[in-house]
């Protein structure tokens, strides 16, 4: 059966169940200008976007300037409760695995730093799988990040992969436009906790051929895709 040349995956909410605990911290600290906003609320409107974004985006919008300080202690913060608190996403190793032993080569496109990813990866047990395959978009190719579609188009490039031949799946609007956007085909994904009602809508809106909410259905998903064809 088909398999495509290249299987790519966001990181923070579809292999590992970090959204959640990010923001909660950014929900706290911009709690400290008076900015009252659940974790969930941040989530569901940020998701996939880096704090720095996030934070222009909530200064514009409410009239608060917010110290760059945040970013700093965010950082420091989030990568500290990752590195003890955050879960693998179920499915997510036996995904992996399947991938390997179909010859499907594997790599992540993420927003978040080289460091992060290591942290969270490697208190979970997953970072073995994708070493020397993990690109931070800020920190690859143009440095441009998502929703931008660089990174991903940086994977194809390294892999020597058409950009329409490679998967990727994603959990955010973001990531699923900038996926999108390069050319890939995507595949939505809804199984992490901050996850929402109209959460697949939105991912299939963004340009998602699909969504799931079980990583463990990816493979056959993804095989499915591929043998009939662009959808």
């Amino acid at each position: 059966m088909p398999m495509p040349p290249l299987m790519i995956f966001d990181c923070d909410g579809v292999l590992v169940d970090s959204e959640i605990i990010a923001a909660d911290v950014e929900a706290k600290l911009i709690a400290e200008y008076g900015i009252e906003m659940t974790a969930e609320e941040l989530a569901i409107r940020f998701a996939g976007l880096t704090f720095p974004v996030i934070l222009d985006r909530i200064s514009e919008e409410s009239g608060q300037p917010l110290s760059a300080s945040l970013i700093d202690r965010a950082d420091a913060e989030i990568d500290r409760r990752l590195g003890e608190e955050v879960e693998e996403l179920a499915g997510a190793r036996e995904a992996i695995e399947t991938f390997a032993e179909r010859g499907v080569p594997t790599c992540i496109c993420s927003n978040s730093t080289s460091g992060r990813l290591e942290i969270e990866l490697e208190h979970v047990g997953l970072w073995d799988y994708f070493t020397g395959h993990v690109f931070p978009a800020r920190e690859v190719g143009t440095k441009k990040a998502k929703p931008a579609p660089d990174v991903f188009l940086h994977a194809c490039k390294t892999f020597g992969v058409a950009p329409a031949e490679a998967f990727v799946i994603e959990d955010s609007v973001h990531g699923v436009a900038a996926a999108s956007a390069a050319g890939c085909r995507v595949i939505g994904f809804t199984g992490a906790s901050h996850s929402y009602p109209g959460h697949a809508d939105a991912l299939t809106e963004a340009g998602a051929t699909t969504v799931i909410k079980r990583l463990r259905d990816l493979p056959a998903t993804v095989e499915a895709l591929a043998e009939f064809g662009e959808i």
